[in-house]
């Protein structure tokens, strides 16, 4: 199964495991499960740090050698998720999100998330 991590799921199974749920670990333990990343995850954490925030205090860029050095694969922006924004529901507003649930959709990967706003989403998103 392909899954997309989002931001926060991202950083808890790198620097804090221990927050993950049980379901979480065993999903990203499943040797057969592909596990990707989204650079709109890394862009958001870029940013979140810059401003100083308690909950991002981790550097981007070495997340993202991180992420790829244990088997991570990177999913890129396209123009295809960035206007297919425009069709999702007006349930959750921040952008960072919408754009991973845009990236799920069109690419037909698993999103997973432990915040239960993205959870309401239609598509294939599965909280943990």
């Amino acid at each position: 199964m392909k899954l997309l991590l989002d931001t926060h799921l991202l950083l808890w199974a790198a620097g804090e495991p221990d927050r993950l749920s049980n379901e979480a670990r065993t999903l990203l333990d499943t040797p057969e499960n592909e596990l990707f990343f989204s650079a709109a995850s890394l862009w958001e954490i870029a940013i979140k740090h810059g401003l100083g925030r308690a909950d991002f205090q981790v550097n981007a860029r070495l997340l993202r050698r991180g992420l790829l050095d244990n088997g991570y694969s990177e999913l890129p922006i396209g123009s295809e998720h960035a206007v297919a924004i425009d069709n999702l529901p007006a349930i959750h507003r921040d952008p960072f999100d919408r754009i991973l649930i845009a990236q799920a959709l069109i690419e037909g990967i698993t999103l997973l998330t432990a915040d239960s706003l993205v959870a309401q989403y239609p598509g294939p998103i599965r909280k943990v």
